[in-house]
């Protein structure tokens, strides 16, 4: 994704600054949120570990981890730096605990699109794609309200991106502590001992398979696209795609 803003920086200097600054204040407000949000059920559960790691914020410096961040800004999706907890101290036990915590920072994503999306929703300002570099990139004739429709777009998609990707049931991402409250305590022992030895290296297989076949297979966006695209029409109310 960043390759295609690296195009029209060449080409607009003014539309790269417009685009890109639209991105990265999204997913600073959506890597922010999402594991504030686990922070925050966490310390609601009673356990007091996020917040004495200073996880219980808004800023955004507290929640960015490194290769998250840079992977967002490649492909479009990542995650933020790992709240700590402990869930033995969670008064729902563990299992439901953790997965309560877990499930919390998808669930505040989808709530943040959501809210973002009632102005595209109900036309008060345009939807304005972020990937579309190429329809957007003459600014002559773009007023406020293409401006503002460019940000809370870009709000929604990564919102639902990360809320969407976090939810696969995969080492380190938070799906993999939410699939145990469903299972037998043997099972979820096993599930969590498969995904602590093998969870990492499939992710980075299905994140690197695109990379790996110039772009013929990946199976991680096929799952993906339709979901974002179903939540995105959902909730900003649109009647394309947006990833075709």
């Amino acid at each position: 994704m960043v390759f295609a803003y690296l195009d029209l920086l060449r080409e607009d200097v003014l539309a790269f600054f417009v685009f890109f600054g639209a991105v990265v204040s999204a997913l600073l407000v959506g890597i922010s949120f999402h594991e504030f949000s686990h922070a925050l059920v966490a310390d609601s559960l009673g356990d007091p570990t996020p917040r004495r790691a200073g996880r219980v914020s808004l800023n955004p410096l507290a929640h960015l981890d490194p290769a998250g961040t840079v992977l967002l800004f490649m492909v479009g999706f990542g995650w933020g730096k790992p709240v700590p907890v402990n869930g033995y101290a969670l008064r729902n036990g563990v299992k439901a605990g953790m997965a309560t915590v877990a499930g919390a920072g998808p669930v505040a994503n989808f709530a943040v699109a959501g809210l973002a999306g009632l102005p595209l929703k109900f036309d008060a300002v345009p939807w304005h794609t972020p990937f579309d570099v190429n329809l957007l990139a003459p600014l002559a004739g773009f007023g406020a309200d293409d401006y503002i429709g460019l940000y809370l777009t870009s709000v929604v998609i990564f919102s639902i991106i990360l809320g969407v990707f976090n939810l696969i049931p995969l080492f380190p991402l938070d799906g993999h502590r939410v699939v145990p409250a469903f299972l037998t305590d043997a099972a979820a022992r096993s599930y969590m001992r498969f995904q602590s030895r093998y969870g990492m290296a499939i992710l980075i297989v299905l994140i690197a398979l695109p990379f790996l076949t110039g772009g013929h297979f990946g199976i991680l966006f096929e799952v993906m696209g339709p979901i974002i695209n179903r939540l995105a029409r959902l909730f900003a109310g649109i009647d394309t795609d947006v990833f075709g």
